[in-house]
């Protein structure tokens, strides 16, 4: 009998194992396209949903499935499908949960392309979106319609970290007949679990905490019982943008690490934040883990840790920004998250451009936002290297006026 675990840090050692051809203690990689069978008779079953089994890929694979029930049993929710990218997640959440006519109410601070996303082609199937800002609950309320079948978060949010309320947001959305689907890759189930505050999907860019080591694209969508999983298992077989089994098997020996690497991740992002929060060069600090941040009573209350990113603005402006960015020596200019090396981006030049200034600057987005995605190396190194990069930027803001 397979040992079962309540305890986080051995589930993301065991979680999705099985019992494998040759004793193998890991899931080989499946490379196939197809999977023979037996006899015609064995195939029609397949088809029919008779007999489990395996077909053809693109629809389920031992070693994709193998993931999906990892990745499921540590957010809590029934089963998952493994999806292509963050991006092919969020597609085959809307593809399966709205239709022309529906009403999408969406945090304003998400991801620049799931905005675009919603704003554009979602907008182009006449599915309507109201972005507000979902650490206010009561703007929240007053948003719902009649038609709302969705309420997306991303929390924290990005780039700005602000904190929504789940229980508050679920309670909400429930009572107005839709469904709160939570984006959580900034914590990873191992700092945050949804399902636990009343959400009924959740969703993960898995290139970020849950792979871990940035040489993985790959996205995820858990969901809490069988008729959920079904329908969505059909769109994603009909859209394609399934996970392969090769990232499969990198993304699920990413897991093994997760619990100690997101420890890590916490404990120097909150050394890091604490020396950001003092520097006469920095203006402002965004992180869960500072008693400044406006909801740091919430994220003591629904995170098990405050995540290994921050946000935070250099005195001096745009000019300053890029000045200490492009000073930097161990800290690493480049997009994404949740790696183990330390990354820095610019996020309305970046992450954020396809948003418009407009509707940055109305979700908090400023022009001399900098994203700092902390990694697991020694705090000081990082904190060396800012300093350096910091200093650099002052010789903008004391050049003198020509």
């Amino acid at each position: 009998m397979k040992h079962k675990s309540t305890n986080f840090e051995t589930k993301c050692i065991h979680a999705g194992i099985s019992d494998y051809e040759f004793g193998s203690v890991i899931p080989p990689i499946y490379q196939t396209s197809t999977f023979k069978f037996e006899s015609a008779e064995h195939g029609a079953n397949l088809f029919a949903g008779k007999q489990k089994g395996y077909i053809y890929t693109r629809m389920t694979n031992p070693t994709v499935e193998a993931l999906e029930d990892c990745v499921a049993e540590l957010e809590g929710g029934y089963k998952a499908l493994g999806c292509a990218s963050g991006m092919a997640a969020i597609n085959t959440v809307f593809a399966a949960m709205l239709k022309a006519g529906d009403h999408v109410v969406c945090s304003s601070i998400v991801y620049g392309p799931t905005t675009t996303l919603l704003s554009t082609i979602m907008a182009g199937f006449g599915v309507e979106t109201t972005f507000v800002d979902t650490s206010d609950i009561e703007a929240v309320k007053s948003s719902m319609r009649p038609n709302t079948k969705m309420l997306y978060v991303e929390t924290p949010a990005n780039p700005t970290l602000t904190i929504t309320d789940l229980k508050a947001a679920s309670e909400i959305a429930h009572s107005s007949g839709a469904k709160l689907v939570v984006d959580n890759t900034f914590l990873s189930p191992a700092l945050q679990r949804p399902f636990e505050f009343g959400a009924d999907v959740v969703l993960h860019s898995m290139t970020k905490f849950l792979n871990g080591h940035a040489d993985v694209v790959a996205g995820i969508v858990i969901v809490k019982d069988e008729e959920t999983y079904k329908h969505f298992r059909k769109v994603l077989n009909q859209l394609g943008g399934v996970i392969d089994p090769f990232n499969s098997f990198l993304v699920h020996r990413g897991i093994k690490t997760l619990y100690l690497r997101m420890k890590k991740h916490c404990e120097n992002a909150q050394i890091v934040a604490e020396y950001l929060e003092k520097h006469p060069l920095v203006k402002w600090v965004s992180f869960p883990g500072l008693k400044s941040h406006p909801q740091y009573e919430l994220a003591q209350k629904q995170q098990d840790g405050p995540g290994g990113v921050i946000s935070f603005e250099v005195e001096g402006g745009y000019e300053a920004g890029e000045r200490m960015m492009n000073s930097l020596t161990l800290c690493q200019l480049a997009v994404s998250l949740g790696g183990i090396e330390t990354l820095i981006q610019h996020p309305a030049s970046m992450t954020h451009a396809s948003m418009g200034k407009e509707a940055r600057m109305a979700a908090g987005i400023s022009e001399g936002l900098v994203r700092l995605s902390v990694g697991i190396e020694n705090p000081k190194d990082i904190i060396t290297c800012l300093e350096t990069a910091l200093e650099e930027s002052r010789k903008t803001i004391d050049a003198p006026a020509v």
